[in-house]
């Protein structure tokens, strides 16, 4: 058998020549920009130019090898919402500026990445090495570069290109130097003088925009009202004033782009405007919030838990909280700050922020616990400590309750969730635990009697509980007979415990008198044995043998024996 050692050289090249054609046939589109040294920068930079170039002379907008460029530029110190035009304008700007100073000659520039800034020669274009943020260790050209860029093209602007450059970025005028009279490109205090023209009628058409929009709203919400739509009228209204605003922000902010501000002028106003268009879109979600902190209160009316009550409220506040925060947030993300290292930075101090903020973090704790454990709801009657009143608010922080002097007291809630709490409101039953005297003289039958009509009392009121009550001859005071009652109410609230407590009492007094009982008060009486015009009163004297036969007569079976008393009263626990 022969074999062909040609075919085993030819077939490994012709392996290694299909696959480099196929890594030439498909480029990566997600390759990055080359911008490791000052060289790499202005290569790419100066190479993506010159292709926008031929793309515009071709009648091509040139957005991808633009956009090439622009990724060569510091922008961080540009507004958000305008580096894509503003990069846009730079980048002509800058290749117009060195093609009129100089031809670039690459192996003239470094190579190194240990170079921190590089200078174009007799320019103050700069490219310098990033040392924060996303495009850390880049080569970029420098802020001061970007800035100044326009300032450069209007100092070189009437120079010729340089031979052997590539003639510019095909710069075209914009239109207002073709369309508008002379003397309206005249400086005046910084601006030509149709931007200040301008500029005031963007102010004017802003508060007009604004006034219109807020009279519509304000139609649309009478219509609204009128027509009982309930959630549609309450958006509307609530919207009625930021959205006027946004509305005029977005206009302004329109405006700064067609005047074509530059430099401080451009940063401030845009500055300026974007923190109003931040302020707005806030406000708006803020009232929004607003609308469903009330949607979600009136549901939690309709459920028999009490829990989402709570719940309800401390929804709409958190979510305020996020609104805001977030809202600060966005904003300082559009001004150019880099809000993830701003809250990197913020984790340097946030030891001591945690050590400062232990009782505020243990006051949400005990919230939470609050919550979940549910010890109380607002408007029940607590007891907490030496503390007493009915509970009004439930927070993240505190407990505010209204005591019965008609004040407010604040109560860390890490503190309430320590604490043993004597929920009064939760109560099924209100006891009544009194003692009532009556006089010495009062008769064992009229006691009795009396006992009885109690006791007939307290079953016919229709607030009292019925299966567990009592009413006693419980001991001989020091200036009276005592009647212990013992019984209790079921009633929603203390109101209410308060009119049947009346209720019963008054009845007792009506008895007493019926009945001929009085009430006994604390007293003293003096007795004197005999005055000189009256003969003592002698006490009746027995014999041993009748002490002895009366002593006997109240043992078992006895004459005088009653162990049941008269028969006038009969304990409530004895009547089925």
């Amino acid at each position: 058998m022969k074999i062909s050692t040609t075919s085993f050289t030819i077939r490994p090249l012709f392996c290694v020549l299909f696959f480099a054609s196929l890594s030439w046939a498909e480029p990566n589109p997600l390759a990055p920009v080359k911008t490791d040294t000052p060289r790499a920068t202005m290569e790419t930079f100066y190479e993506a130019m010159k292709a926008y170039r031929a793309a515009i002379a071709s009648n091509n907008n040139g957005n991808e090898e633009i956009d090439k460029a622009i990724r060569t530029l510091n922008l961080s110190e540009t507004p958000h919402l305008l580096r894509s035009e503003k990069g846009r304008e730079i980048a002509i700007y800058l290749k117009e500026v060195i093609d009129r100073m100089i031809v670039i000659d690459y192996q003239k520039i470094p190579d190194q990445r240990d170079e921190s800034t590089w200078r174009l020669k007799n320019t103050e274009i700069i490219i310098s090495k990033v040392e924060t943020g996303e495009d850390k260790g880049q080569f970029l050209f420098s802020p001061s570069t970007v800035y100044r860029a326009h300032e450069f093209f209007k100092k070189v602007k009437k120079l010729p290109y340089k031979p052997g450059s590539d003639g510019g970025a095909l710069y075209q005028p914009p239109w207002y130097q073709k369309a508008l009279p002379p003397w309206t490109l005249k400086n005046h205090f910084l601006f030509p003088t149709w931007k200040w023209l301008a500029l005031f009628l963007s102010i004017l058409l802003g508060l007009t925009l604004k006034r219109i929009a807020r009279a519509i709203l304000g139609w649309i919400a009478r219509v609204t009202d009128q027509k009982k739509l309930g959630w549609q009228n309450q958006v509307v209204s609530s919207l009625e004033r930021p959205a006027t605003w946004l509305l005029a922000s977005s206009l302004w902010f329109a405006s700064i782009y067609l005047i074509q501000f530059d430099g401080k002028t451009l940063w401030i106003l845009t500055t300026i405007v974007q923190i109003l268009f931040s302020f707005s879109v806030t406000w708006c979600a803020y009232r929004l919030v607003d609308i469903l902190t009330t949607y979600l209160a009136k549901l939690a009316e309709k459920t028999e838990n009490t829990l989402d009550d709570h719940i309800a409220p401390l929804v709409g506040k958190a979510l305020r909280i996020f609104v805001v925060l977030f809202g600060v947030l966005v904003s300082l993300q559009n001004l150019g700050l880099n809000v993830l290292s701003l809250l990197a930075g913020l984790g340097l101090g946030g030891l001591a922020f945690a050590l400062a903020a232990k009782d505020t973090c243990a006051n949400l704790f005990g919230s939470i616990m609050i919550f979940f454990d549910r010890p109380f709801a607002i408007g029940d009657w607590i007891v907490a400590g030496d503390k007493e009143g009915t509970v009004e608010e439930i927070g993240f922080r505190s407990t505010r309750i209204r005591t019965f002097y008609n004040s407010v007291v604040s109560m860390p809630n890490s503190n309430v969730a320590n604490m043993n709490i004597d929920n009064m409101g939760q109560r099924r039953y209100r006891r009544v635990n009194t003692t009532l005297g009556i006089t010495y003289d009062t008769p064992p039958e009229k006691i009795e009697a009396f006992m009885e009509g109690i006791k007939n009392i307290i079953k016919a009121n229709p607030a009292t509980r019925k299966d567990y009550f009592h009413v006693a001859f419980s001991g001989y005071g020091s200036s009276s007979l005592n009647i212990m009652l013992y019984f209790f109410f079921e009633v929603p609230d203390w109101s209410e415990e308060l009119v049947q407590r009346q209720n019963v009492y008054l009845e007792i007094l009506r008895l007493a008198k019926k009945i001929g009982v009085e009430f006994a008060f604390p007293t003293q009486t003096l007795h004197m044995e005999s005055f000189p015009e009256k003969a003592a009163k002698e006490a009746p004297t027995f014999s041993e043998d009748e002490l002895r036969t009366r002593a006997k007569d109240f043992g078992p079976q006895g004459r005088e024996s009653k162990p049941d008393g008269l028969g006038l009263f009969h304990p409530p626990y004895k009547e089925t």
